[in-house]
Formats: C-alpha cells, structure tokens, sequence
C-alpha cells in the first residue's frame, strides 16, 4: 500500500480496535486462568503416570512435558523459550495490524493464552503438566487445545479474510478509482 493510499482509521475502527484488543486480553486471561485451575486439580488428585478411564476413549494421567509438541526439543529449554518467544512475537505483530478484522481477537487470544499457560508451567513446574489422554495419542492440556483451536482459527481468519479484499479489489468501481 503507497503512502497515498494509507488513511488514518475512523472513530468508530479505532473503537473496533479497542474492543478487539479489551477481547483478546479477556479471551487470553480465561484460557489462561482455566488451563492452570485444570493442571492444579490434575497435580493434587492424580499421582504422576496413574491412569484413570473417564471414556472410552479418553484417560485422564498425570504426565510432565519437557518439550514442545510430541516433547520435541525436550531438555532443550532455551530453544523452547526462544520458540514461545518468537511465535508471540509474530502473534501480537499480526494482530496489531490486523485487530478489526472479524475473530481476530478470538485466535489470537485463544493462541496467547494457551502458550502462556503453557510457558507458567515450563517457569514453575520445570515441565508442562499434560493430562488428557486418548488411545494412541500422546498426552495433552487445556493450552494445548486453546493453541490447537486458535491456530484452525486463524488460518480460517485469514484465509477469509484474503478472500474478502481480493474480491473487494477486483470489484469494478474499486479498479476504476485507482486507474
């Protein structure tokens, strides 16, 4: 976008923005407060690797994770704060150019609650505390769900998104003013 093209955003998107941004604070703090209430309930009643059948198909078991999704780069803490560190990074860049778009703020708090609670776990416990376990599956948590949900969020997000402006550039009248 040419700097002729830029134009200072409107009262009402920077409301939208400001919404946006109090909803990915509020989203975030919620997956985060649970995740870790879930992970207490988890330490004080289940011992370390003890099994107990909920259904079928699901476990719940108390299990530490040093590493990063299927324990990759486990014992390799400093590769794992780098990794959280970058991904927020890039998180918050996005979503500060991006917070009017429509679920935004969810995906992103979704994603910033999840990896926090998971990084509150790697600073406290030394290791993620996972304890939902289906057959043939390793080992997971609520952030972990919130960090899986998000991710298909945001892909879903920006792909819609994408959608949106290039149909709106491709509209006839929006080629018009810029020709």
């Amino acid at each position: 976008m040419s700097a002729a093209e830029r134009r200072a955003p409107t009262r009402d998107e920077q409301r939208a923005g400001s919404l946006a941004l109090r909803r990915v604070l509020a989203v975030g703090a919620t997956v985060l407060i649970v995740d870790q209430l879930t992970k207490r309930l988890v330490v004080g009643s289940i011992d370390r690797g003890e099994r107990i059948e909920v259904l079928p198909v699901l476990d719940l078991t108390y299990v530490r994770n040093e590493g990063v999704a299927f324990s990759s780069f486990a014992g390799q803490p400093w590769i794992v704060g780098l990794l959280v560190l970058g991904a927020l990074a890039a998180l918050t860049f996005w979503f500060l150019r991006n917070r009017t778009v429509k679920l935004a703020w969810l995906a992103a708090g979704m994603l910033a609650g999840g990896a926090i609670g998971n990084v509150l776990d790697r600073v406290v416990e030394g290791a993620v505390i996972d304890f939902l376990k289906p057959p043939h599956w390793p080992a997971f948590n609520l952030a972990d769900m919130a960090i899986v949900g998000g991710m298909i969020l945001l892909v879903i997000v920006v792909e819609l998104e994408n959608r949106r402006t290039t149909a709106a550039e491709s509209r006839p009248e929006t080629r018009a003013q810029r020709g």
